[in-house]
């Protein structure tokens, strides 16, 4: 299936690390297909006669250090035309993200794809939507009350993890323990006073080894990556300084899988990325999950092939429901 248009919301072109990004690698599969790529930001999305509308420019993108894309004019033209949407923009999830979400909704209704489906991605906080899984989450708590999460502390002898619900790339994830003279000031903090929840879960020593990024498509596993933390760090995240480093499938990964396809599927959010520390699960990317670039190069494959040909499959399918 060739000669298709594909729409990208995605953050600033100009700052994509070419040899990192993940959409970036969705553009140039499309693009080697014969397929027209269009790049938007959301602040090009409006809206007029209750059409959601984009101001749009076609882009030729190539693995040029400096030259890396370039665009080739610019129109205003409708979104629900484009045979597929990426809702691609980095985190924070915040309020005119959730607009854009909207938007979307509008474009999905008038025939496009969009990945992920606008609804699931307002459903899914990326910190909460684990709790959905409990049977293969770290013991967790989200409370904004410092004393309740010093008795969570106590339960889980003595070490633990907080973070923000709406955080995102590793800000504001600390590790505390009992003995720390700033465990009271650092609960303040992280609680607003006790004005804000947060999550508390139990440490798992086995982010020593690695913090793994397991690609998910359509409930299913695609590859891994173990992202593993500095000596003085307790983050895996890449841009904190953590390593990629080569990692299998394994059966409790597939077992994840397997536990999280259905709901994954219900809720449209058919590529996320699942990270999964030990044997639990942490969280659940949704928005715009990266990794692929990494796992392709460990493992000489090509994530994003696998990626194309679904969504090309999926329009497909949307062509004969509308016939």
């Amino acid at each position: 299936m060739s000669g298709l248009r594909f729409a990208f919301i995605m953050d600033p072109i100009q700052q994509v690390l070419i040899d990192k990004d993940t959409t970036f690698a969705f553009m140039l599969e499309a693009q080697a297909r014969g397929h027209d790529i269009y790049y938007l930001e959301m602040g090009d999305l409006f809206v007029a006669r209750a059409r959601v509308m984009g101001r749009v420019r076609r882009i030729t993108v190539q693995r040029e250090y400096g030259n890396h894309f370039t665009f080739h004019g610019e129109a205003v033209e409708a979104l629900g035309t484009f045979d597929a949407i990426f809702m691609r923009k980095d985190p924070p999830v915040d309020i005119p993200y959730l607009h854009t979400t909207h938007l979307l909704d509008l474009a999905q209704a008038e025939g496009a794809f969009v990945l992920n489906d606008p609804a699931g991605l307002r459903a899914a906080n990326e910190k909460l939507y684990a709790l959905h899984f409990a049977e293969v989450i770290p013991p967790t708590l989200v409370s904004s009350n410092p004393r309740h999460l010093k008795a969570f502390l106590e339960e889980l002898g003595g070490e633990m993890i907080i973070k923000p619900i709406d955080g995102h790339g590793g800000s504001g994830v600390f590790y505390v323990h009992r003995d720390d003279r700033n465990l009271n000031s650092l609960l303040e903090t992280a609680t607003r006073d006790g004005r804000e929840a947060i999550i508390a879960q139990k440490y798992l020593p086995e982010i020593r080894q690695g913090d793994k990024r397991l690609i998910v498509l359509n409930g299913a596993p695609l590859g891994a990556t173990l992202r593993v933390p500095r000596a003085d760090e307790h983050r895996g995240n890449i841009h904190v300084g953590g390593t990629c480093v080569k990692a299998e499938i394994t059966p409790r990964d597939r077992e994840i899988c397997r536990l999280l396809g259905p709901r994954l599927r219900q809720d449209g959010l058919y590529f996320v990325g699942l990270d999964i520390i030990g044997e639990y699960l942490t969280e659940v990317n949704v928005t715009s999950p990266t990794g692929v670039q990494e796992i392709d190069l460990l493992n000489h494959v090509n994530l994003e092939a696998q990626v194309i040909d679904f969504v090309e499959r999926k329009i497909a399918e949307r062509r004969r429901g509308q016939r």
